[in-house]
């Protein structure tokens, strides 16, 4: 097991912000950190059991069906994650909605299977797996952070700035999500760029 396949989903490989997969839910739920928090944990969950059952069993696989086990391997703890929050947190059950059963299409995670666990050992699969997680996990949660700030004036439902504060209700809303998400790109983009020693 190389910690390499753990820590380049953390920034060479960072989902979202370096390799752009994962969109929907990074726009559609992160309007509070809380959310963005729940929707990586979940997203992780199934990332790191689909990965490693696939790398377990992939030489049983056949390869022209291996697309619809994948798929059937990840809906089924997608399944798992619904059924858990429905029953111990139904309040963020609610919130996310169906966004938790499209985890099931998360481009990122079919991705992560279809290029990594089924055609790597177990350990590295797991590694990796884990490595995207956190990594899409830490982006949720920043943006949900931003938007939230400006827009309620909190950070994890506590008062971050005071009562004279206007929230900005453009970043609670769709285009804020955008614009907070073009703004984080920028910034990877502006790091990254100094860090190869191009400007």
């Amino acid at each position: 097991m190389r910690l390499q396949n753990f820590t380049k989903g953390l920034w060479t490989e960072l989902p979202v912000l370096r390799v752009l997969l994962g969109f929907c839910p990074t726009l559609a739920v992160t309007n509070r950190a809380e959310n963005g928090l729940v929707m990586g944990l979940a997203t992780t969950f199934v990332l790191f059991f689909s990965c490693t059952l696939i790398s377990i069993f992939k030489k049983l696989i056949p390869h022209r069906i291996r697309i619809p086990i994948f798929i059937v391997v990840i809906a089924s703890f997608v399944t798992i994650v619904d059924y858990l929050l429905a029953a111990y947190y139904w309040e963020m059950h609610k919130v996310l909605g169906i966004y938790i059963p499209l985890i099931v299409v998360n481009c990122l995670i079919l991705g992560r299977v279809e290029a990594f666990a089924s055609k790597n050992p177990v350990g590295d699969s797991m590694l990796d797996a884990l490595g995207m997680g956190v990594g899409f996990t830490l982006v949720l949660v920043v943006l949900g952070s931003i938007r939230e700030l400006f827009g309620f004036g909190t950070i994890f439902s506590h008062q971050v700035i005071g009562k004279p504060y206007e929230p900005m209700v453009l970043m609670i809303i769709p285009p804020g999500a955008l614009l907070s998400l073009g703004l984080l790109l920028g910034l990877m983009n502006l790091i990254r760029d100094r860090m190869e020693g191009r400007r």
